[in-house]
């Protein structure tokens, strides 16, 4: 279960403890997944169609996405300021409901210092489980509402739990969003651990991989200064998402999850 501070509002059910299970039949759903490899690769080395401004080659460079998702919550300015200080660009699928509509002013600043601002729906519903209607309402309701903040909407999008299938392929084709999994997590909607946190994460990282981590929980952002000097040591360059496609680019509706080791 869920540990938190005494007052701290949880927004984000247990259907987060799920997650674990990313192993999901996609392909039973008519979903393909590429690496991250597979997109630099189908864009070819003369195309400039990546979005990241630094222009890292991850066809060359280590690289590792560090993702946040179901923020901003109070932390998240905490952990903006870690990141600014160590220079580690990040990727946040902020959800709607209570937190971008609750924080606008820490969403302005996500975009201002030059993270990538996702999706990952309006109130956490698990997308699978809705008809297109709903599907449609879930994502759209978040794009308007980072547009309003920010002046831009969101290309990127993270479905709850990692669960697609066609319907929800279809809907995010139509409003522009490329869906984005994962393949390190440490499992921190389950702990308040820190050092455990970092362990999972450390244990797990991988070139070309995508972090899964919450900025919503206690354990997390203080576990991540530690994260981020390790991975650098280790010889990792952090990158948005976008970056790691480079120079290909997300294609709406289609589903990137990297291949772990």
């Amino acid at each position: 279960m869920f540990r938190s501070r005494p007052g701290r509002t949880r927004t984000v059910t247990t259907a987060f403890l799920a997650a674990a299970s990313l192993m999901l039949t996609l392909g039973a759903c008519g979903v393909d997944p590429l690496t991250p490899q597979e997109a630099r690769a189908e864009a070819g080395s003369d195309d400039k169609a990546g979005d990241g401004a630094r222009r890292v080659d991850c066809a060359e460079v280590k690289c590792i996405a560090l993702t946040f998702d179901a923020g901003p919550g109070e932390d998240t300015p905490h952990l903006l300021d870690v990141l600014k200080e160590k220079q580690v660009p990040a990727t946040f699928f902020l959800l709607g409901s209570k937190h971008v509509d609750r924080y606008p002013d820490v969403v302005r600043r996500i975009a201002s210092e030059g993270h990538e601002v996702a999706n990952h729906t309006w109130s956490h519903r698990i997308l699978t489980d809705l008809d297109e209607s709903e599907v449609r309402e879930e994502l759209a309701r978040t794009q308007d509402a980072i547009e309003k903040i920010t002046g831009h909407r969101p290309t990127l999008m993270r479905p709850p739990q990692g669960r697609t299938d066609g319907t929800v392929s279809d809907v995010s084709r139509e409003l522009g969003l490329a869906q984005v999994l994962w393949s390190i997590t440490a499992k921190d909607y389950s702990t308040t651990d820190s050092a455990l946190i970092r362990q999972r994460v450390l244990e797990n990282a991988h070139r070309d991989g995508i972090i899964l981590l919450h900025d919503i929980y206690d354990g997390t952002v203080p576990a991540v200064p530690s994260i981020i000097d390790e991975l650098k040591r280790r010889g990792f360059t952090f990158v948005t998402v976008p970056e790691l496609l480079a120079p290909g680019k997300a294609e709406p509706g289609e589903v990137y999850r990297p291949e772990r080791d």
